[in-house]
C-alpha cells in the first residue's frame, strides 16, 4: 500500500480529482501538485505505481517530464500521461487523474485552442496528446476539449500524404513515412472516428498500416525498417526500395504498440481487423527471433553481437507491452505472455536501479533518434548505437508502466 506523509497531500489531490470530474472547470494556470514530492514509495508497491510515483516525485508538474524547462504540447509527455490514464483505471488514485488534467489544462484554452501547438507544421507527433482529451471530454462535457480534438482531426485531414495515401511523418520530411508515426497518429485517429464518426474512417486508419507494411518490411527478417522515402531521394534511402538501412528497436516498438492500441477500436467483424491482427503476429514472430537470452532486445534489433550495440530499455518495454496486451486480448498466442514476462524480468533485474527513497530509474534508454534533419542523421548502425542515452527517458518509462499493467506487476 502506498503511504502518504501528510493529510495536506491527501486533501490537495482530492481537490484536484474533484476538479478533474467537474463540469465547471476552466482553462487556467496549472493547479499545484508539488505535494507529490512528499510521497513515500513502498517497496511492496507494483512496478507500475513505483514508476508513476517516481516521475511525480521528480517532476511535480507533468510538463517537466523529460526535464522540460517550459510547458510544451508534446508526444513524450502524452505517452507517459497515457500510461497514467491506464494506471488510473486499475488504481483510481486521485493524484494520477490530477497529474493528467493539470498538463492538459496548461494548454487547452476556453475556446479550444492549444498553446504551443502549430497545425500548419503538420507534425504527426503532435496528434498523440489528443488521446488525453477523450476522457476529459466524456467526464466534464467541456466543449473546449472537443474543440481541441477537432483541431487535431483537422490536422489529419490536411496531413500531406504519399501518392498512395500514407501520412508523411512531418511536412518537412517530404514523402516519408516513419514507423514512429503510426503510433503518433493512428490510435487518436481510430478512437476519434469510432467516437464521433461511427467508424467511417477506420479503413483509412488501416491504410496507414498497409502502406508501411508494404513498403518498409524486410522480406528476409520480417522486421520493418525505421523509415521509407517514397521518392527514394534521401541520402539514407535505399535507391531500389526507399527504406532506411537499419532496424531500430524503438521504431519497431512504436509500430507494435500502434497495432495493439488501434485494434481496440476495430470490431471483430470489420474487414480490416484480421489484416491488422496478421501484421501484429508477423512483427511479433520476427521480434521473438531476436530476443536476447536476458529477455531484452538490442538498440539495433538484429545485430546483438556487434560492437557498440546494447540492450535498450525503451524498445524492450514497448515489446513487452505489445506482446502482453496482444496475448491478453487474444490477438497473439499465449506464448507471447511468457516472452513478455521474461523481458520484464530482464528490465527489472538488469536495467532498473532502486534508490534509497524507493524511487526507481530505468537505464539504457536511447534518448532520441531519427532520419535526416540538421545535423544529418544517416540511419547507419554507427549512428544508432552512438546516439546519447538517458535514464528514465519518457519513451521508456511510459511503455514500462503500460507493460507492468498488462502483466499485473
Amino acid at each position: 500500500m502506498l503511504k502518504i506523509k501528510t493529510n495536506l497531500f491527501k486533501l490537495t489531490t482530492l481537490f484536484i480529482s474533484l476538479a478533474f470530474f467537474s463540469c465547471k472547470s476552466k482553462a487556467q494556470e496549472p493547479i499545484k501538485t508539488v505535494e507529490s514530492q512528499n510521497t513515500e514509495i513502498s517497496k511492496d508497491a507494483k512496478w507500475s505505481d513505483k514508476m508513476a510515483l517516481t516521475l511525480m516525485k521528480r517532476h511535480p508538474e507533468a510538463y517537466m517530464i523529460d526535464d522540460a524547462k517550459a510547458p510544451k504540447w508534446d508526444y513524450v509527455h502524452a505517452l507517459v500521461l497515457h500510461s497514467f490514464a491506464e494506471l488510473y483505471k486499475k488504481n483510481p488514485d486521485p493524484k494520477y487523474a490530477a497529474y493528467i488534467k493539470n498538463y492538459v489544462d496548461t494548454f487547452v484554452q476556453n475556446d479550444g485552442t492549444i498553446k504551443t501547438y502549430e497545425l500548419e507544421k503538420y507534425n504527426i507527433d503532435l496528434v498523440l496528446p489528443g488521446r488525453l482529451l477523450f476522457n476529459l471530454y466524456e467526464t466534464t462535457k467541456e466543449k473546449r476539449y472537443l474543440a481541441a480534438m477537432q483541431t487535431l482531426k483537422k490536422q489529419l485531414e490536411g496531413q500531406p500524404r504519399t501518392s498512395t495515401g500514407g501520412f508523411w511523418h512531418k511536412q518537412i520530411y517530404t514523402n516519408q513515412m516513419w514507423l514512429d508515426g503510426l503510433y503518433m497518429g493512428e490510435p487518436f485517429y481510430a478512437q476519434y472516428t469510432v467516437t464521433f464518426e461511427n467508424g467511417k474512417n477506420l479503413n483509412d486508419v488501416a491504410k496507414q498500416f498497409e502502406e508501411i507494411q508494404k513498403h518498409a518490411t524486410d522480406p528476409k527478417t520480417g522486421l520493418l525498417f525505421h523509415g521509407w522515402d517514397e521518392k527514394k531521394l534521401m541520402p539514407w534511402a535505399n535507391k531500389a526500395t526507399g527504406t532506411s538501412p537499419n532496424f531500430w528497436s524503438r521504431s519497431l516498438g512504436w509500430y507494435a504498440m500502434a497495432l495493439v492500441d488501434v485494434l481496440d477500436y476495430f470490431p471483430k467483424d470489420h474487414p480490416k481487423q484480421k489484416e491488422l491482427v496478421g501484421y501484429l503476429n508477423n512483427v511479433a514472430a520476427s521480434l521473438a527471433k531476436y530476443q536476447d537470452q536476458s529477455g531484452l532486445w538490442y538498440q539495433v534489433t538484429d545485430k546483438g553481437g556487434k560492437e557498440g550495440n546494447y540492450l535498450e530499455s525503451s524498445g524492450s518495454s514497448m515489446f513487452v507491452y505489445a506482446f502482453a496486451k496482444g496475448a491478453n486480448k487474444g490477438y497473439l498466442p499465449v506464448k507471447y505472455k511468457k516472452l513478455a514476462n521474461k523481458a520484464f524480468d530482464g528490465l527489472t533485474k538488469q536495467l532498473i536501479k532502486v534508490d534509497a527513497d524507493g524511487t526507481i530509474t530505468l537505464t539504457q534508454a536511447c534518448a532520441v533518434a531519427g532520419l535526416g534533419g540538421n545535423p544529418y542523421r544517416d540511419g547507419s548502425y554507427e549512428y544508432y548505437v552512438n546516439e546519447r542515452k538517458k535514464d528514465n527517458d519518457p519513451k521508456a518509462t511510459g511503455p514500462f508502466i503500460l507493460a507492468a499493467l498488462e502483466l499485473n506487476r
